[in-house]
């Protein structure tokens, strides 16, 4: 490391990819251009659920401008495979998942046909060319109803809604129970949300009839999974499929997936090679063939003694999988069970998890993906003991966290938690809300009738995903490191990242290592053919497995270098060589990484056994997850006479370990937060008894705007985990896991004079304008 110079890590550095993405000089899917480009628009079902009866397309085929179409008689034709599962669990009820409809359709927007042309117009006329006729079927909607019997089948075949079952466990939680000198029951829905990145999905594809290959280039946040699930559907070696992720307008998890239109556009395009196919959601598709987030209700019971500790938990949980399970649906909510203690020693515990397939699209993972829903409902928990033991709920948190020197912590649910000091942060926070004040202010607020609530989230997440023994497709994760020969930097990450920032804070870490200037490091991703096998960028693992794999990269080519250097300078072996600030040094004598590199690459005179260049790649498999934790603390006033929620301050303390570039984390936090702030007061997917998706345009679906946030005050505590030697735990879901119900409990808190002890999310105005109409009983 250079002695010249403040290190780069650590520092606040603005985002090196950030001024082609702001001067319009980026590339996302649709900025692609080819020649011969052909169009395609896909025909979907208006109904949530019936049976084909008849599909017309003659009058799309002979249409202007049409060039095929294809449905699912094609594709079997073609023997190309099912959408694929890759998490399903043990003893599930799987269906087969068609790219197109075979037969029937179980949710509106399963695409039926998809029709080619000229131009994206062209293509766009031809659907409405398209003659159906359906035998509408009732369509199950509702969860609990559609685990009723008599319920309409979403699959006959299955005779049944019921997915799977599956349960966590651990401790006497009847004993538990029994001798608890309270016991708190609250039923709490989580409603399912749309992702809505700004870029809509979309792909091209394009097939070399003469090489054989493949390329897609998509809209996704894992190249090289989609590459492998593609060739297998498509019935191809994967080494004759490429797959690019180009620039990511937004994932949010919506994007760590595999959709029937990534088979679609590249079996067009092998039936039309070598001409490019191209496909671009509108929003409206993207909001009803896109995967929606969250869609879990239960009944959560706590047992605590009359201190306000808590002794054991108890959670039934339905989960709504929608139509059919997606790439990793059924995984999801098993998430909220391995979290469900939350930051606090508990007992015993248990959740039961049923999952159901419904007649709307399929949830999957969206930002925090299952952990979310376990912080609610242990932060929940915690308030409504405080309110029954007439506790400050701080209070109750401080009586149930961990000491830090009880670290690592073995949880309820079978998980060990890496390090942690959630006292430390919580009382950070406490101090830069001024709690004891805040509560004095809201004691002279209600005087004057005015209705102030403070809301405090304590937090902790699964991060780092993670172990391969814990992941369907792997956890580990890869980077190349390779020095040009004029010195130059090139870093290749199997991460795939798309907003988080490690262009930057890779190329940080690498010129800290290297001694070399940022600007001389470029970090590529996203492209099989480029960069080596990498799992992706999802479940905040990017830096702590991805750049960690960097770092053990960087330090085999300084090994190797300095195998190099020693030869070259005289010395007796590489270890008699130094190094630091981008200098090799030996017998007094010295040589710069550059000349090292153009050595390496000119050959002229290496060591024996020494491979000419200056290259390494490695692959890090971390041990365990890390968690990182923080306390949010919420302060929000309700307006009596129209229900609406303004949040007055937010205040966030969030520890991830070690923090390598500070602006993004705050970045991270920052967006998270309004996504959660979105769930907690606006953002609600809802379809009617029919299986109509009523919010299908932004004209229903409110999202948060700039107006509804707050300025956020952020901070941290950093508390470095053992799981890899960078010390970072992971950042990108923090915001969203502690923030919504910190929301939702300072909301609560609000309505504290009308005896509100619960408000299901979305806390709309006209929802609180009832409670507080009717007095808190409505």
């Amino acid at each position: 490391m250079s002695a010249a110079r403040e290190p780069y890590v650590g520092r606040r550095v603005k985002r090196t990819e950030d001024p082609r993405l702001i001067r319009g000089l980026a590339h996302y899917v649709d900025d692609l251009r080819f020649a011969d480009l052909l169009h395609v628009s896909i025909v979907r079902s208006m109904y949530a659920h019936a049976r084909i009866v008849s599909l017309d397309l003659a009058a799309a085929r002979s249409a202007a401008g049409v060039v095929d179409v294809v449905t699912v008689e094609d594709l079997d034709r073609a023997r190309i495979g099912d959408v694929p599962c890759a998490a399903s669990m043990a003893g599930m009820k799987t269906p087969a998942h068609r790219p197109l409809a075979r037969g029937k359709v179980r949710f509106v927007g399963e695409p039926v046909a998809a029709i080619v042309a000229t131009s994206a117009y062209a293509a766009r006329d031809a659907v409405d060319l398209v003659s159906f006729e359906f035998d509408p079927l009732d369509a199950a909607v509702d969860l609990e109803k559609a685990l009723a019997p008599g319920s309409p089948l979403v699959h006959e075949e299955l005779g049944t809604n019921k997915a799977f079952e599956w349960s966590v466990a651990s401790g006497d939680l009847d004993a538990v129970f029994k001798s608890a000198a309270k016991v708190l029951t609250q039923r709490i829905v989580h409603q399912r949300l749309i992702p809505c990145p700004m870029e809509p999905r979309g792909c091209v594809a394009q097939y070399l009839p003469g090489e054989r290959q493949l390329t897609l280039w998509t809209s996704t946040q894992i190249p090289h999974l989609v590459r492998t699930a593609l060739a297998a559907v498509l019935g191809l070696a994967e080494n004759r499929v490429r797959v690019v992720a180009p620039e990511v307008g937004g994932g949010f998890g919506a994007k760590l997936n595999f959709y029937a239109e990534e088979i679609l556009l590249s079996v067009l395009a092998m039936r039309l090679g070598p001409r490019p196919v191209k496909w671009i959601a509108t929003r409206r598709e993207d909001f009803a063939a896109t995967i929606h987030g969250r869609g879990q209700l239960g009944m959560i019971e706590g047992a605590a003694d009359a201190e306000g500790r808590l002794l054991g938990i108890r959670y039934r949980s339905i989960q709504d999988l929608g139509a059919y399970p997606q790439l990793l649906a059924p995984a999801i909510p098993t998430l909220t069970g391995l979290m469900l203690p939350g930051c606090y020693k508990v007992g015993a515990m248990r959740m039961d998890l049923t999952g159901v397939y419904t007649n709307k699209m399929s949830t999957d993972a969206y930002r925090g993906a299952g952990r979310p829903e376990a912080t609610y409902q242990i932060e929940r928990l915690i308030d409504l003991v405080a309110d029954e033991l007439k506790l400050d709920p701080v209070e109750v948190r401080r009586r149930n966290f961990p000491a830090a020197s009880e670290f690592p912590f073995k949880t309820a649910s079978g998980l060990t938690y890496d390090s942690g000091d959630y006292r430390r942060a919580m009382d950070k926070a406490l101090a830069l809300a001024g709690y004891e004040k805040l509560r004095a202010e809201q004691q002279s607020a209600r005087l004057e009738g005015r209705l102030l609530g403070v809301g405090v989230s304590s937090y902790v997440e699964i991060c780092a995903l993670g172990p391969s023994a814990a992941l369907a497709a792997g956890g580990w994760e890869s980077a190349t490191v390779r020095i040009e020969p004029s010195g130059k930097v090139t870093v290749l990450t199997g991460a795939s990242p798309h907003g988080q920032g490690q262009e930057t804070s890779f190329a940080q870490l690498a010129a800290d290592f290297l001694g070399t200037d940022l600007d001389d490091v470029i970090v590529k991703h996203g492209d099989t053919a480029e960069v080596q096998y990498g799992i992706g960028t999802f479940g905040s693992r990017a830096t702590a497995v991805g750049g960690t794999a960097l770092w053990h990269a960087l330090g085999r080519v300084v090994e190797k270098a300095k195998r190099l250097a020693a030869h070259l300078l005289g010395a007796a072996s590489a270890e008699a060589v130094g190094f630091e600030g981008g200098v090799f040094v030996a017998n007094g004598k010295t040589l710069t990484l550059a000349e090292l590199a153009t050595a390496a690459h000119h050959a002229k005179s290496l060591p024996e056994g020494f491979e000419p260049g200056l290259q390494a790649t490695y692959a890090f498999e971390p041990k365990n997850f890390t968690f990182p934790f923080g306390t949010h603390v919420c302060v929000v006033e309700v307006d009596r006479n129209t229900g609406d929620v303004r949040i007055v301050r937010y205040v966030a303390v969030d520890d991830c370990g070690r923090v390598l570039n500070p602006l993004l984390v705050d970045g991270q936090v920052h967006g998270g937060i309004v996504q959660a702030l979105g769930q907690a007061l606006f953002e609600e997917a809802v379809y009617d008894e029919g299986g109509q998706l009523v919010t299908g345009t932004f004209m229903d679906y409110a999202l948060p705007r700039a107006h509804d946030c707050p300025r956020f005050e952020t901070d941290r505590t950093e508390t470095p985990t053992d799981v890899n030697p960078l010390g970072v735990k992971g950042v990108g879901e923090a915001g969203t896991i502690g923030a919504t119900p910190a929301i939702v409990n300072a909301v609560v808190d609000a309505l504290e004079p009308f005896g509100v002890r619960h408000v299901d999310m979305p806390l709309r105005p006209e929802k609180i304008w009832r409670l507080i109409q009717a007095g808190g009983k409505a």
